[in-house]
């Protein structure tokens, strides 16, 4: 359901230009620059804000408050004029705001170039079943998903994937291609993903980056952050090199790493490293 369906407007305007700024206070501040004639409250199931929408008498501008606290001042707005109270889940709203800023991406940012071979879907989708043959709804998050075969695959097994990458043409392509979904996408940085997330069963990183003297103390930032949100992780990378390095970040994470050679595939995800976080 769209964020304007939710507040029951036809159309709506974040102040946040992206995503990632959902976090930031000096938004907030702009909300209480508007000169605010009509206003709608949205809270969840016990009664915390979750967004507060304001009309100029032109158009409709909201602040969302999923990863910030409302001032008392924003409050005090919302009672001055009288706001509409809306209620919903969390999860719901979050997966409106999700998709705001995913179709804002599809709409506007060139998609890369497609470089997905056509069986490495079907490949990917094998492996992941060999590894956790039951999907059952379990929530996944598809961590540096690019383009979205992660997910296409997580998802055709049963598994709910949330995705998120630092590449706005890499997310615009698997939203244009429909192998990332709209509601379940973020254009985040990795290495503070927590930030975004809660922590959920299970995570995978598919074909990690070129991870090399260069690359690696980022690749290790970005494994530490993404191990923090999962109790069982699939990495898969090009060389065994490489996934000797992840399983040395996984153990040194408080998880217990398994490293094995995948004949699938010759290239993509030739190396696989599962990790299990240690009770």
């Amino acid at each position: 359901m769209r964020a304007s369906q939710i507040l029951e407007l036809g159309e709506l305007t974040f102040l946040e230009p992206t995503f990632a700024s959902l976090t930031e206070d000096l938004y907030t501040t702009a909300l209480l620059g508007i000169p605010a004639v009509e206003g709608r409250l949205l809270i969840d199931r016990d009664e915390n804000p979750l967004a507060v929408a304001v009309s100029d008498g032109k158009g409709w501008y909201a602040a969302s408050f999923l990863y910030r606290s409302p001032p008392r001042e924003v409050i005090e707005l919302c009672e001055d004029l009288d706001s509409e109270i809306h209620e919903e889940e969390r999860s719901l709203w979050l997966a409106a705001v999700r998709e705001y800023y995913s179709l804002i991406i599809r709409n506007t940012i060139t998609p890369a170039l497609e470089d997905l071979p056509p069986d490495r879907p079907a490949r990917l989708r094998s492996l992941l079943e060999e590894v956790w043959p039951g999907g059952d709804a379990i929530p996944c998050l598809d961590c540096s998903c690019g383009s979205g075969v992660g997910s296409l695959s997580a998802r055709a097994l049963g598994m709910r994937p949330v995705s998120y990458d630092n590449d706005p043409a890499l997310i615009s392509l698997g939203l244009s291609s429909g192998r990332l979904q709209p509601e379940e996408t973020m254009w985040i940085d990795a290495t503070i993903a927590g930030t975004y997330l809660e922590p959920v069963p299970r995570g995978i990183a598919v074909m990690m980056g070129e991870i090399n003297p260069f690359t690696g103390e980022m690749w290790e930032g970005i494994t530490g952050e993404f191990l923090g949100l999962v109790d069982e992780a699939l990495i898969t990378v090009g060389t065994e090199q490489e996934a000797r390095r992840v399983e040395g970040w996984c153990n040194a994470s408080g998880h217990h790493a398994e490293v094995t050679e995948n004949r699938r595939d010759e290239f993509y995800d030739r190396w696989v490293c599962r990790s299990t976080r240690e009770r």
